[in-house]
């Protein structure tokens, strides 16, 4: 991959804050022509540095109130276990990310659920029985503080 340059990270810090631009409204935002933008656009997305888009959604309309992370340790850590529990999360889709980490549990898992009672049935229906669970910690969000996904360009 080449590197980007000052116009890239113009077009990437701009998408990523609003992803439904034009090419048009992109364009005037970058002082590029459209069709430049827009093969800019292109080779950004054909090399991977533009990955997808999406809309963010409000969980509390959606009935999803509750955030939860749950920490994970697994009984053995083997190949075959964790492909077998990589696979098994992302099979639900109550798990928003789940991230094998370094530190005294393996995975971080977060959901967002209805509330307590869809949480207890998610634990038991879907985190426990995942292969090779020994033991779980869940925190329950009270407040989110900061949420985004942005990464600095």
């Amino acid at each position: 991959m080449k590197d980007i340059d000052r116009l890239d990270r113009k077009i990437l810090r701009a998408l990523q804050k609003e992803g439904r631009l034009s090419n048009l409204e992109l364009a005037d935002r970058v002082s590029l022509s459209p069709t430049a933008t827009a093969e800019r656009v292109k080779r950004l997305t054909r090399e991977g540095y533009i990955t997808g888009y999406s809309a963010l959604l409000s969980p509390e309309k959606l009935g999803r109130n509750l955030l939860v992370f749950v920490q994970v340790k697994l009984d053995r850590t083997t190949p075959d276990v964790f492909d077998a529990f990589a696979a098994a999360v992302k099979r639900s889709d109550d798990v928003m990310e789940c991230h094998m980490v370094a530190g005294g549990f393996d995975y971080l898992v977060k959901a967002r659920v209805a509330g307590m009672e869809a949480y207890r049935q998610f634990l038991s229906e879907v985190i426990l029985p995942l292969p090779g669970v020994r033991e779980t910690h869940t925190y329950a969000v009270m407040e989110e503080i900061k949420g985004t996904g942005y990464i600095p360009v």
